[in-house]
């Protein structure tokens, strides 16, 4: 394969870097800044696709994103790499946040008065992981199937994050948008500059020197 790694990584060590990127955030940022700033596609095509990653990398469907992002992208006529490079913006140190808020926006707009705080929705995490994995064990064994805290963690939190996050998602990935568009514009044109001067250059070298006789 063309993209294989020559030495794979160790599995602990790939799980580590999902976390913490090799060379840090920061490095990351600019990595994909770097690659939007190049892709050849016009700006607003570039925008569209940065405007769907952002979107649905607030929403809660974890292993959906880049294929959400991609299908939103096509709708939209957006570029579907940036799409998928703008995903960046959705993860392990992010979520929290735009998960966090969804929730709250969520429970207002649904009318639901929890008074949620981080313990609380831990918690509810945490009884329906345990929930979920007996309910597996019980389809090979004789024991009940519950559903109590799964119920509790769809209410309380997924459907609430489902719903808090579009119209965040929709503000985010508007601001991504036009953010993305003079970026990206300005590097295109600087970009055309360095071009046109360095064939201009390469002509005045080639028509400066003397003349055959």
């Amino acid at each position: 394969m063309v993209f294989k790694r020559r030495n794979p990584r160790p599995w602990h060590v790939a799980l580590g870097e999902t976390v913490y990127p090799r060379g840090g955030w920061w490095r990351a940022v600019l990595y994909v800044v770097h690659r939007l700033r190049r892709l050849p596609d016009p700006p607003h095509r570039i925008g569209r696709g940065v405007a769907a990653g952002v979107f649905i990398s607030f929403s809660p469907l974890f292993g959906f994103h880049l294929i959400g992002a991609s299908l939103i992208a096509w709708a939209i006529r957006g570029n579907i790499v940036a799409a998928l490079l703008a995903t960046f913006v959705g993860n392990p140190v992010t979520y929290p946040i735009f998960a966090y808020a969804a929730v709250l926006l969520g429970h207002w707009i649904l009318g639901i008065h929890t008074g949620l705080g981080m313990a609380e929705i831990i918690d509810t995490f945490k009884l329906a992981s345990v929930e979920f994995w007996d309910n597996i064990k019980a389809i090979f064994t004789t024991a009940p199937t519950q559903w109590g805290g799964m119920k509790s963690f769809f209410n309380t939190l997924f459907l609430p994050d489902l719903i808090g996050s579009i119209p965040l998602g929709l503000i985010a990935g508007i601001a991504a948008h036009y953010l993305t568009l003079p970026l990206v514009d300005a590097y295109k044109k600087r970009r055309t500059r360095k071009l046109r001067e360095r064939v201009e250059k390469l002509r005045g070298g080639a028509g400066g020197g003397p003349e055959a006789g």
